[in-house]
């Protein structure tokens, strides 16, 4: 007889701060037999699921991390021991969390999935500044974009054309970023807001233009996420 297969559930954990899941993902949370965990999730959020066997399946710009593969085959894997598995992903998992290639594993092997979202890290962001991605008459159009690639694929060469842009996992990739907006006709004194440890006990806020953001960042060691355009002018 074949076991009947778990359920696997991809939770957004959000930004960082514990408080800021969704009611439904930590009610999910608080019942998962597994949680397999992303790197930037913290310990206060993991508190949320003493009873579960938790699998951390960190991936870190520029560190070492868990290949995706081996992660898929962990999720259906654990799908096929246990009723409950939960895939726990810092801020949203359709935003830069790679669930399309998990979504793929899971439906190629038969296993039943859920989606839980997230606040995303842009939005925590926004709210930590008090500074909206839109405003009337100034910006009406935000785009996220990261400049890391999937393996064997070139990196993003070209940048959206939005009135707000929001740069994730932009700590090293910003100063890029600046040079082409800056050659493409971007003024210089155009608002830049750097935000690390969103949410966290440890934020940082920097505010700076994008002349400055030109000459790169200091290092910084949490996730970094960039909001430039004119919506970010201080008050």
């Amino acid at each position: 007889m074949t076991p009947a297969l778990g359920k696997v559930v991809l939770i957004g954990a959000g930004p960082g701060a514990a408080d800021l899941i969704t009611m439904r993902g930590a009610r999910i949370l608080a019942q998962a037999d597994v949680v397999l965990h992303d790197a930037l999730v913290t310990e206060e959020m993991l508190a949320l699921c003493p009873q579960a066997l938790k699998i951390p399946v960190g991936k870190r710009s520029g560190q070492r991390s868990t290949a995706q593969a081996f992660i898929n085959e962990q999720l259906v894997d654990c799908a096929r021991r246990h009723e409950l598995v939960v895939r726990l992903k810092g801020g949203d998992p359709m935003l830069f969390g790679r669930a399309d290639e998990e979504l793929q594993a899971l439906e190629a092997a038969g296993i039943a999935v859920e989606i839980v979202p997230g606040i995303s890290t842009a939005f925590a962001a926004a709210a930590a500044a008090r500074q909206p991605l839109t405003k009337r008459g100034v910006a009406r159009s935000v785009a996220l974009f990261t400049s890391s690639a999937a393996p064997d694929h070139p990196e993003q060469t070209t940048l959206p054309d939005c009135d707000t842009l929001v740069q994730y996992m932009g700590g090293r990739e910003a100063a890029a970023t600046a040079h082409k907006l800056l050659a493409l006709g971007r003024s210089g004194s155009t608002p830049v807001i750097v935000v690390e440890n969103c949410s966290r006990e440890n934020q940082q806020i920097m505010r700076l233009c994008l002349a400055d953001l030109a000459h790169g960042l200091p290092a910084m060691a949490g996730p970094v996420l960039v909001m430039i355009g004119p919506a970010m002018a201080q008050r």
